[in-house]
């Protein structure tokens, strides 16, 4: 048994072509998401004056984006098991498109939030697809490669970023810059689908070899919380909700607010953009190194080291506040976030039990409660007190991640 286990994960260790060209296809579909939306994100200052739009507003037009997100991300299933992840994901990203150019022609904050509202809900769907097709793609290789996705996600991340910081700063109008930033997001997505796996979404669950996705084999008996009751297996769900919530919570302060209250330090058009570009850089950085970490020291220690260093880094720059020490502090946060979302997604898909996509589904769409929450949240606090103190909300995130760690998996052992 032991000699059988030791030549399938040998044969799941070496990828083939259709593995390796569906691993560039996911990890293109992911950094084509990243793009489109982070480009806008350093033209919020500018919304926010051409609409004239208070903190609050602002808030409140951008959660709109979640809340189309909460509202249309349970059929993200439904359309996966009509359509499969591949063309959910790649199609998808046309309707994200769609949406952000809709802000750049907005008259007034009601067409805003309607089309942040489209936004969200788009890619809300989207963002299971791509995920669920990720774990596909990582359980034919056997072992962890979702973090590099997620890394890819910040590559376009920082890209979108940087794009719409040089708009910003050649004062380009907004729908010519929203508008090539979506062609080109939605001629890369399409232009990738042919790369992407065929077939049931549920065909690796089959494999007689029975890995895990992270690297090793994973028999009935041996499965993390393997055996579980119904009231565990909900208040897992939730637990992995609020991890992968509190790292959406750092994001979207990155993404809603840095270039804001960067603006409100001092720095220039350009210049404000960059604690959005900090943060998803150093996400990319952290994520990049996040397989081999987990690997190491388990997700648990990682996860834990990482809500440290939101609650330390952002904790600082918002004690000393200086448009450096800020733009640091975003990037310490960003690092430390950067394993959250794939580890609470992964530990998800694997609770036993469950069909499917069923767990990635659920934790993706408690996940987005955050998006919802904290625009709005972080936008009453700062017109009641101030953005500095609004932002306080990301090391309260880093202390809750620091508590609820318990809760992921430890270091696993060598595979007999």
């Amino acid at each position: 048994m032991h000699a059988r286990r030791v030549v399938e994960r040998a044969t799941v260790a070496r990828p083939g072509r259709i593995e390796r060209r569906a691993r560039a296809g996911v990890a293109l579909v992911f950094a084509t998401n990243g793009l489109v939306y982070a480009s806008l994100l350093p033209r919020f200052p500018q919304l926010k004056d051409d609409l004239g739009l208070t903190n609050a507003q602002l808030g409140l037009a951008v959660a709109a984006m979640p809340f189309g997100a909460l509202l249309a991300g349970l059929t993200a299933g439904a359309l996966i098991a009509r359509f499969r992840s591949s063309r959910v994901a790649s199609f998808g990203m046309a309707v994200i498109a769609a949406g952000v150019v809709l802000v750049g022609f907005a008259p007034g904050w009601g067409l805003f939030a309607a089309a942040m509202f489209l936004v969200g809900a788009a890619d809300a769907v989207v963002d299971v697809a791509q995920n669920a097709h990720g774990l596909r793609v990582q359980r034919r290789y056997g072992r962890s490669i979702l973090n590099s996705f997620h890394a890819l996600w910040s590559v376009g991340a920082v890209a979108g970023g940087l794009m719409g910081s040089a708009a910003a700063g050649i004062a380009m109008a907004l729908p010519l810059h929203l508008g090539l930033s979506s062609a080109l997001s939605v001629l890369i997505a399409v232009a990738v689908y042919p790369l992407l796996l065929h077939g049931p979404e549920d065909a690796e669950r089959r494999d007689p070899g029975g890995t895990d996705g992270t690297g090793g084999q994973a028999p009935a008996g041996r499965r993390p919380w393997a055996g579980l009751g119904l009231r565990t297996v909900l208040l897992l769900l939730l637990v992995f909700g609020l991890v992968a919530n509190s790292g959406t919570v750092v994001e979207d302060a990155g993404a809603t607010w840095a270039a804001v209250y960067l603006d409100g330090l001092g720095a220039g058009a350009a210049i404000a953009g960059l604690g959005f570009v900090a943060l998803q850089g150093c996400q990319f950085v952290g994520r990049l190194l996040g397989d081999r970490m987990v690997d190491r020291f388990g997700q648990r220690a990682v996860t834990r080291a990482g809500g440290a260093l939101v609650l330390a880094g952002m904790g600082a720059a918002l004690a000393f506040p200086t448009v450096p020490g800020s733009v640091a502090g975003f990037g310490i946060a960003g690092f430390g976030v950067a394993t959250l979302v794939p580890a609470a997604m992964t530990a998800a898909d694997r609770i036993p039990g469950l069909a499917p996509g069923a767990g990635l589904t659920v934790v993706t769409w408690l996940m987005r409660v955050g998006f919802l929450l904290s625009p709005p949240v972080i936008g009453v606090i700062a017109d009641a007190a101030g953005l500095r103190t609004g932002l306080l909300v990301v090391p309260l995130a880093g202390l809750v991640v620091l508590f609820l760690a318990a809760a992921l998996p430890g270091r696993r052992a060598p595979a007999g």
